[in-house]
């Protein structure tokens, strides 16, 4: 297996797509089964012209891409590099030998009802879940019932990874999906690789968890009405028979009086609420909650709505972001993963990176940050991605769309 990604920040689209084209299969040296382009939105009135100009140059059986608010390549040098708000094209090519490839488009009128037996979706995609499929998706932010996808597809394909991210167009001018020849507009697109090939994810929330975990004892919908207080003596056996009940509010109050300045500072604007997807876990640690956003209070009553559904018995804890935390959780994921690898086993040869509009130089200052920290613990790796408005990636069993979040999904032989 071999991987190859080049980026071009050429001003003109024939230029840039024959700067990438040349440096990716100069860098594979090797016959592609597979293609991911990925191009700036500022390209998004030239989204017609891109496979064209592809075909005329590169003979690939598979190819899929999107636009995107930002692009995320090697350049000539073989650096990282994330170009934002300015014309740039990036290209991966892999060589995938034992690999089975499976590219598939949807629309949103196509999903089956959620009611549907797991058939329904298996004939969808047409792979069987015996093969253990590894999904990459690229979807409209409008169109594409994207949530009602990933549930799907977690029901038909329990234990197979999805992952990837929402295009950055706009409802004026259209989003560019592309698959195998086709330009979309709508939808999804895909691809499903099973075969001789492990795919592995990151997913970086870039937040910190602060003050303690507490249990939901009342919810309605996405609203946290009662929360319960972890027994502080006997955490692994967690809480009282006869709990003490507070607000959400109550415990947010109490919680912010015990915290540094600075981070009472953070939590005007940078609060969230982490909940806990394993519910069998008994100690949890930061990576183990989803983040979601802090909606809403209702002072009358004491409630915080959040943004997600929740119900009584699951576990929750604020959290906070900021750079330096962003920083400090990728890097603690990327030891973890890199220390995660046994000996005996192959080592990643490419990796994808579906990063939020909202990282980049907006949050670190600098240009570059999380595709160099990667860089960092996987120097030869090749790299490619794009900024999303959304971006795909599992938490525990399940998978989720995430904001805020650098989802990386990491491809070595079996």
């Amino acid at each position: 297996m071999k991987w190859a990604s080049a980026i071009s920040t050429q001003f003109s689209l024939e230029a840039a797509v024959n700067e990438v084209v040349q440096l990716a299969q100069r860098s594979l040296a090797a016959p592609a089964d597979l293609g991911l382009v990925f191009i700036s939105s500022t390209f998004a009135s030239e989204y017609p012209r891109l496979l064209p100009l592809l075909q005329q140059q590169l003979a690939v059986p598979n190819l899929i891409g999107c636009g995107g608010g930002g692009i995320i390549g090697l350049d000539s040098a073989g650096r990282p590099e994330e170009v934002e708000g300015e014309p740039a094209l990036t290209l991966m090519l892999g060589h995938l030998p034992g690999v089975d490839i499976q590219t598939f488009d949807l629309e949103a009128e196509d999903l089956p009802d959620l009611d549907s037996s797991p058939d329904d979706w298996i004939d969808l995609i047409g792979v069987a879940p015996a093969d253990h499929p590894q999904f990459i998706l690229l979807a409209d932010s409008f169109s594409s019932k994207i949530k009602d996808l990933l549930q799907g597809l977690d029901y038909a394909y329990p234990g197979s990874v999805k992952l990837g991210g929402l295009t950055s167009g706009s409802s004026f001018s259209g989003c560019g999906l592309f698959c195998d020849g086709q330009l979309y507009r709508e939808g999804t697109v895909g691809v499903a690789l099973s075969g001789n090939i492990t795919v592995e994810t990151i997913v970086a929330q870039g937040c910190r968890p602060i003050g303690q975990p507490y249990r939901i004892a009342e919810s309605d919908k996405n609203v946290l009405l009662k929360l319960e207080q972890q027994v502080v003596s006997n955490p692994a056996a967690s809480y009282s028979q006869n709990p003490e009940l507070q607000t959400p509010l109550e415990a947010l109050q109490e919680l912010i009086q015990d915290l540094s300045e600075d981070d009472r500072l953070l939590a005007q604007d940078s609060l969230f609420v982490g909940i806990v997807r394993d519910e069998f876990k008994q100690s949890v640690e930061q990576g183990d909650f989803l983040i979601r956003n802090l909606i809403g209070v209702d002072p009358r009553i004491g409630a915080i709505a959040i943004g997600d559904r929740v119900r009584p018995g699951q576990r929750i804890q604020f959290h906070l972001r900021d750079a330096d935390t962003s920083a400090e959780d990728l890097e603690m994921l990327l030891k973890r993963y890199r220390k995660s690898l046994p000996p005996q086993t192959a080592s990643p040869t490419g990796a994808l990176l579906f990063s939020c509009l909202g990282r980049g130089v907006g949050l670190y200052g600098e240009d570059n940050f999380d595709s160099e920290l990667f860089n960092r613990y996987f120097h030869h790796v090749p790299l490619s991605g794009f900024f999303c408005h959304g971006e795909i990636g599992p938490v525990g069993s399940e998978t989720f769309l995430h904001g805020y979040t650098s989802v990386f999904g990491i491809f070595r032989p079996s």
